[in-house]
């Protein structure tokens, strides 16, 4: 997400602008869903903006790059709408664990009334097929199906669902074709990932006008590279000027074929929004397959004991993880992860895994990771309950995420010190360290017991920062905050230099770097869960394993507390150190 300032609008509050929290996103299905629980509204054709006013200003939160959007904005501003279909906080109150028909009740009435370029979002309660049928025949993109009594979930979570008049979804250009006419190019070669792999998604050749071929001309020339990027039929890429793989482009197509090229492809234009990396072949599941924050993977051997202690089973395990998928996702959702998997039980042998090449079924997506070799890898990430719980059959216990989003893999979004204690010291030791790294940071930061043996020290970030930078403010902080008071912190690597002290581990900060994620499960002794807490809660907490899976009805409870309303949320930047 990038950021754009704007002027103040009648709406702000006398509080500060909330910041920044992730976004819901639909998932894509084959038919509009059935009956009264849903609500649906048109697909709009635009930009995407999270809207945040407050303390006198407004700060408009956007994916799209700032050039377009401000180009829009200044080349036809009467023209442009803005049609307002949720409401996230109101007053500093967190609505987003109201159902949705609550929400947008309450966005109605703060909205302009009579003509006005806001406008409210409505919508209908059932009969979306035969809107859907009247929006196609309108020219217009398709729906977008909400649950009536659902959450806001940060990620894909199958309470939304979009149907499409056309397929269009974006495609990574990997080279162009020679033109025989006066056109500088026939045709531009796509490619998608698909299992992780970038693969030949067939031409285009349609959809240009000439100043937009000669704009891509020159946006491609710094790209050619002598090696193809994907494996193509000779024939169809005959005399191809090849490309490194990062520019995408949004394509509308009338179908796929079976060998995964496209029918009747036409260009739409470039996405500076999205990386390459993250474009990955969209299917429309069958809408009854996909299920609103719920899970409907079947779990087998329900009653193996995976905990010895206390004979907790698979079955609770998962049934855990189905309770707090909605309190999970917002973290979790749309992050490479890595899965520790311990299939006879966690006393038996358990490994990590962080790549796939399709063993875990469609629930659990891959995202294509540049490795320092050049090459790519197929990364794990999930975005739903399902792909939750897919996992969790595999026999994973433990989640943990990188600091990045798939969307750009390489800017951090957070920053997480572990507090990691020497054999023998108590709980307090960890607390009073966590305090310090609080005064010593120079951010907005939010406490996490781990289930472990220590605490997390999260400071969330504006995604702007690349690995070697955040990396270096990490090591400076951890070298600080031990020469501080160097008889009780080290930031020194050897084990042996740790002895009676506290390990301010700052490597949580590099490229490929993981961390326990809110609310996953410990492989360890009782099924511990690493929780988010307050600072407050943090002077008093008895251990940082005090929650464990059968507390998933608090957990819940407590998620959406207003103590935790704005949890892990912060608009900031890297200070100087």
């Amino acid at each position: 997400m990038a950021r754009v300032s704007s002027a103040p609008g009648k709406a702000a509050s006398t509080g500060r602008a909330p910041p920044f929290r992730p976004v819901q996103l639909a998932t894509l299905v084959d038919t509009v869903p059935t009956g009264n629980r849903w609500l649906h509204e048109m697909k709009y054709d635009g930009y995407r903006v999270l809207l945040s006013v407050g303390g006198g200003e407004a700060v408009a939160y956007t994916r799209s790059s700032f050039q377009a959007l401000q180009n829009a904005l200044k080349g036809a501003p009467a023209s442009i709408d803005y049609f307002a279909f949720d409401l996230l906080e109101l007053d500093g109150e967190d609505l987003t664990q109201l159902p949705l028909t609550e929400r947008k009740a309450k966005l109605a009435k703060i909205l302009p009334k009579g003509k006005s370029r806001l406008r409210y979002s409505d919508h209908i309660a059932g009969n979306g097929e035969k809107l859907l049928n009247q929006f196609c025949a309108a020219g217009l993109e398709g729906v977008i199906s909400k649950r009536a009594d659902g959450r806001y979930v940060g990620s894909r979570s199958g309470g939304w669902l979009k149907t499409k008049c056309i397929k269009r979804q974006e495609f990574v250009v990997v080279g162009w074709t020679p033109s025989d006419k006066s056109r500088l190019f026939r045709s531009l070669i796509l490619g998608v990932h698909e299992d992780g792999v970038l693969r030949y998604a067939g031409k285009v050749g349609t959809g240009f006008d000439t100043q937009e071929i000669i704009d891509l001309m020159a946006v491609m020339a710094p790209l050619e590279q002598e090696a193809p990027a994907v494996k193509a039929p000779r024939a169809e890429v005959r005399g191809a000027h090849w490309l490194r793989p990062k520019l995408v482009a949004e394509i509308a197509f009338t179908e796929m074929t079976n060998e995964g090229t496209l029918r009747h492809p036409s260009f739409l234009g470039l996405r500076e929004d999205k990386k390459p990396e993250a474009v990955v072949v969209e299917t429309e599941a069958p809408v009854g397959a996909v299920a609103a924050e719920t899970s409907s993977i079947k779990i087998t051997n329900r009653d193996r004991v995976i905990f010895p202690e206390g004979k907790l089973t698979k079955g609770q395990l998962a049934d855990y993880y189905s309770q707090a998928a909605p309190i999970m996702l917002p973290w979790i959702g749309s992050r490479p992860i890595s899965l520790v998997r311990c299939p006879q039980g966690r006393a038996k042998k358990c490994f990590f895994q962080k790549h796939d090449a399709g063993s875990f079924g469609d629930a659990v997506r891959h995202v294509a990771i540049r490795e320092k070799d050049g090459h790519d890898e197929p990364y794990l990430y999930v975005d739903t309950a399902d792909g939750l719980l897919t996992c969790v059959q595999m026999g994973t216990i433990e989640f943990h995420g990188w600091g990045a989003r798939i969307e750009d893999v390489e800017k951090a979004d957070r920053l997480v010190f572990d507090l990691d204690p020497d054999e023998g010291l108590d709980f307090e030791n960890v607390r009073s360290a966590a305090f310090q790294i609080l005064q010593s940071i120079g951010l907005e930061t939010f406490p996490m017991v781990t289930g472990g043996k220590g605490v997390h020290v999260i400071a969330p970030l504006v995604p702007q920062a690349e690995w070697p930078e955040v990396k270096d403010f990490a090591h400076r902080l951890a070298q600080a905050v031990a020469q501080s008071d160097p008889e009780h912190f080290t930031a020194a690597l050897p084990k042996a230099q740790r002895k009676g002290r506290i390990f301010v581990d700052y490597l949580r900060n590099q490229r490929g770097a993981t961390a326990v994620m809110p609310y996953g499960v410990r492989a360890r002794e009782s099924a511990p869960v690493a929780v988010p807490i307050t600072w407050k809660e943090m002077e008093t907490i008895d251990k940082p394993s005090h929650w464990t899976i059968r507390d998933g009805t608090e957990l819940v409870k407590r998620a959406g507390s207003k103590a935790l309303s704005g949890w892990g949320r912060a608009d900031q930047t890297l200070p100087d150190l």
